[in-house]
């Protein structure tokens, strides 16, 4: 893959993230009933830093869920022989809650589909809200994001390379050309 350009930096992401954190609270009214869960890979690190934000800004601790859909991909037959399954990690009871789902890239939706699947399996949430870092459009389902850091605009040649300091060792976000 050939790097066509830096979209984000570490600074662009720490500053979309706070701006992120704040719409989360603006439109929940604050943390009440709120949990975050975080969808694996990188989903889950932007996650855990809007829970970190949220303290600092509310002074309250908010449920941190981690959520690996592997086996609720449709396309799970094709992937690999052998899947490589994380752990789901969310330690409150999600019914009647107000979950923000993250995730780093929104693309065809289909991954959002298998998340609220999943989250479905879990519970049965008062709402499911959406966080994206990047939105770069190319749905195949309905899926719209209540929360995104960026829109950008890619052709289906193109791809979204986010790297996240605690996965990739720094933070920054590429676009890229198969």
């Amino acid at each position: 893959m050939k790097v066509k350009c830096e979209i984000m930096d570490a600074k662009d992401i720490t500053r979309t993230l706070n701006r992120l954190t704040h719409e989360i609270l603006e439109r929940n009214h604050g943390t009440d009933n709120l949990v975050i869960v975080g969808i694996r890979n990188r989903g889950d690190a932007l996650a855990y830093r809007i829970i970190r934000r949220i303290e600092q800004i509310e002074g309250k601790t908010v449920p941190l869920g981690m959520l690996d859909i592997t086996l609720y991909r449709d396309d799970f037959q094709r992937l690999t022989d052998r899947p490589i399954l994380q752990e789901t990690d969310i330690d409150v009871d999600i019914t009647d809650k107000k979950l923000i789902l993250v995730d780093d890239v929104l693309y065809s939706g289909r991954t959002i589909r298998s998340a609220m699947d999943a989250l479905m399996d879990l519970g049965r949430p008062a709402l499911i809200q959406l966080a994206v870092l990047i939105d770069r459009g190319h749905r195949q389902l309905p899926v719209k994001a209540d929360y995104v850091g960026k829109n950008v605009p890619t052709s289906v040649n193109e791809q979204i390379q986010v790297k996240i300091k605690e996965k990739d060792g720094e933070d920054r976000v590429f676009l890229v050309e198969n």
